[in-house]
């Protein structure tokens, strides 16, 4: 998959198949526009594009906004990778690009720029400014400008019952097994280890203490995680723990993300760690003493290991 900073970078193509949209989460319904994009580019001997916009719209229209993300952009450029889309356009979007009319983006973005030939869209999909361009629009510009338009069905759709927004809320409550349901895949998390207070080591659990690059992205509720690590290509069961680590830090702590990469030795600062989470396995909670705290986490491994015995 090519990757392109910008419509700018982007050299229009013979045959585009395109699709727009900002794909948060790239979960089973998005998959569905996917998979539909790569057949009809396989079959008229096109090209299939996808058009998405960082940041999110609504950080940019609604500045108030605290939406949280499924994805940090590296995360769906991955995704997207994974379903075989072959170009990947990332468009910054501004209060400028906002105002452009929904003419214009047919004309000059997706005819004139991209090349498109056909463009697959879910079904009450809107674009341009105010969001005032529709199916019905795209519909009358295809014979003018020489594309074609086909709309996933709401049947098609609704079948899946799944939205990003229902996964966001799957993952606030830390229902992470529902959520995975909806994506069609392990909920990522990433980041890059950084120095920590070394109390995982302590306590005979040595644990990589993450930064989340992005402030946008969603991280589940505290507790205990069933987690799967991927690192320099080898993959690790993880014990990831999201909280403040009550037992043996003061009330006011700052909340980290940590994980214990089981069967694992070495050094992680500095690297760039690609988490997949499965379950919570337990509530983040205090207990009266240290060895109460150790006691429980060796109950953690084998919870998590007895987990992924059949996965």
């Amino acid at each position: 998959m090519k990757v392109y900073q910008g419509l700018e970078s982007f050299s229009t193509l013979d045959k585009a198949v395109v699709t727009t949209g900002t794909f948060d989460g790239v979960h089973i319904g998005h998959k569905l526009i996917l998979k539909r994009l790569n057949e009809i580019a396989t079959r008229i001997k096109g090209e299939s594009v996808l058009l998405t916009f960082y940041p999110h719209p609504r950080m940019v229209l609604q500045e108030d906004s605290d939406l949280k993300l499924l994805n940090t952009i590296e995360e769906k450029t991955e995704l997207l990778k994974d379903a075989g889309i072959q170009h990947l356009i990332i468009h910054p979007f501004t209060k400028d690009f906002s105002r452009t009319t929904s003419l214009e983006y047919v004309r000059d973005i997706l005819v004139n720029r991209i090349g498109t030939k056909k463009l697959v869209i879910g079904y009450d999909h809107h674009f341009g400014r105010n969001r005032e361009g529709s199916f019905e629009h795209l519909r009358d510009y295809g014979p003018i400008y020489g594309f074609e338009v086909e709309e996933i069905p709401a049947q098609d759709i609704d079948d899946v019952k799944v939205s990003s927004t229902k996964i966001r809320k799957s993952i606030e409550e830390g229902d992470i097994e529902t959520a995975n349901n909806y994506l069609g895949t392990a909920f990522p998390l990433s980041g890059v280890v950084i120095g920590g207070e070394k109390l995982g080591r302590q306590l005979g659990y040595p644990t990589a203490n993450i930064k989340i690059g992005n402030d946008y992205k969603l991280v589940p509720p505290n507790g205990i995680y069933a987690s799967k690590v991927h690192y320099q290509g080898k993959q690790y069961i993880g014990m990831l723990n999201i909280g403040v680590r009550p037992t043996v830090n003061s009330e006011d702590a700052k909340r980290s993300i940590e994980v214990h990469l089981l069967d694992f030795e070495g050094d992680l600062y500095g690297e760039y760690l690609q988490l997949q989470l499965f379950k919570k396995v337990r509530e983040e909670k205090k207990f009266e003493s240290k060895e109460k705290l150790i006691s429980e986490i060796s109950k953690d491994e084998v919870r998590i290991r007895n987990y992924f015995k059949d996965r």
